[in-house]
C-alpha cells in the first residue's frame, strides 16, 4: 500500500525540482526526504526518479504516480471538508495568505465579519506574494489565500489548486503632475489597446518605478511596456504602492498601480490615468477544499465586505 505522506513528497518534488527545495519547504532534512522517496520506490516496485546533477527528474512511472497523487490528495481534502461539516461549529486555526493591498483594504473587515459569524474560528494572516501561494498551499502552510493575476501576466495553471474569482480592479498610470497634466484622466481609446500603447510610449524615456523582480506586478509593468514597443528604464523597485506614489510625486519616475493602490490617494503632484488593463483577485485553496466550511466561510466574509468600488466588479 502506498503511503499518502510519501506521495505528497513526490508531488512536491515534481513541482520544486530538487530534494533540498522540498526539504526546506516541508521542514525536513534532505536525507529524510531522500529516504522517504526511496521507501516509496520500494513500495511502487520500480524507479520513480532519475538524478541529473543536483536536480531530480521523475521517470514516466513517477509522473504517472504524481497524477494519481493529485487525485488522491483532492479526495482527502473533500473527505476532510465533509468531516468538518459534520462536526458543526467552526473552530480552530485558519491560515490565510494575502498580498499587501488586499491585506490593508479588504482583509481586516473580512476578519471582523468572520469573527461575528464564527467566533470559534482563529484566522491567522500571513502576507504572501501571490507567486509563492501555490507552494505554500500544497505544503499545507496555508489553508486559503488571495492571489492576483494581471493582463499580460495570466495566472498559471497550478496542479492541486483551485480558485474562485473575487473581484476585478482597474490599473492606472501614475505620472508626476506637470503644467499640462490632468488628474484622473482616461487613456485615449483605441482598438486592441492602441491608445494605451500610445500613452505608455510617451513615457518610454522616463525612469520607471516597478515592484521587485520575481513578482507578478513587476512582470506586468515590463510586459505592458514591451507591448508598447520599449523596455522600461527601471530606476526604483518598490513593492508598497503608497511608497511608489510618493516617489512619483517626488518626480522620481512613472509607474503602473492598481485601483486599491490609489484608494484614498489625493496628492495633486501625481496624475492618474486609467488604463485598459485590469488586475483580477481570486480566492485560492487546495483542490477539494472548496466545500470546507472554514474556507467557504472566509470567502463569504470577503464578498460581504468588498469596498463599493470593487463590489460591482467581482466576477
Amino acid at each position: 500500500m502506498l503511503d499518502v505522506r510519501r506521495l505528497r513528497l513526490l508531488r512536491e518534488l515534481a513541482h520544486r525540482g530538487t530534494i533540498a527545495a522540498v526539504a526546506e519547504a516541508l521542514s525536513f532534512s534532505p536525507s529524510a526526504v531522500s529516504q522517504q522517496l526511496s521507501v516509496l520506490e520500494r513500495e511502487a516496485g520500480l524507479s520513480l526518479l532519475e538524478r541529473t546533477g543536483r536536480r531530480v527528474r521523475l521517470t514516466p512511472a513517477g509522473q504517472n504516480l504524481v497524477r494519481h497523487a493529485d487525485a488522491v490528495l483532492e479526495l482527502l481534502e473533500r473527505a476532510d471538508a465533509e468531516l468538518a461539516e459534520a462536526r458543526g461549529g467552526l473552530a480552530g486555526a485558519l491560515r490565510i495568505g494575502s498580498f499587501p493591498t488586499a491585506t490593508r483594504a479588504v482583509v481586516p473587515a473580512a476578519l471582523a465579519e468572520l469573527a461575528r459569524r464564527h467566533p470559534g474560528l482563529e484566522p491567522m494572516v500571513s502576507e504572501t506574494d501571490p507567486a509563492a501561494v501555490a507552494d505554500a498551499l500544497r505544503a499545507g502552510d496555508l489553508d486559503v489565500a488571495l492571489i492576483n493575476a494581471y493582463d499580460f501576466v495570466p495566472a498559471p495553471e497550478e496542479p492541486g489548486l483551485a480558485t474562485e474569482p473575487l473581484y476585478r480592479e482597474a490599473m492606472y498610470l501614475a505620472t508626476p503632475t506637470g503644467p499640462a497634466d490632468s488628474v484622473d484622466g482616461v487613456a485615449p481609446a483605441g482598438p486592441g489597446g492602441a491608445g494605451q500603447r500610445a500613452l505608455l510610449r510617451t513615457h518610454a524615456d522616463a525612469p520607471w518605478i516597478t515592484a521587485t523582480p520575481g513578482t507578478l506586478c513587476h512582470a506586468m509593468t515590463v510586459r505592458a511596456c514591451e507591448d508598447a514597443g520599449f523596455m522600461p528604464r527601471i530606476r526604483h523597485q518598490v513593492d508598497e504602492f503608497a511608497t511608489v506614489l510618493a516617489l512619483v510625486a517626488a518626480g522620481q519616475g512613472v509607474a503602473v498601480v492598481p485601483q486599491l493602490g490609489i484608494t484614498g490617494h489625493a496628492d495633486p503632484a501625481v496624475a492618474l490615468t486609467r488604463l485598459v488593463m485590469e488586475r483580477r483577485t481570486n480566492v485560492a485553496f487546495r483542490s477539494g477544499a472548496a466545500a470546507h466550511p472554514a474556507v467557504s466561510a472566509f470567502g463569504t466574509a470577503l464578498r460581504a465586505v468588498l469596498p463599493p468600488e470593487l463590489s460591482g466588479d467581482h466576477v
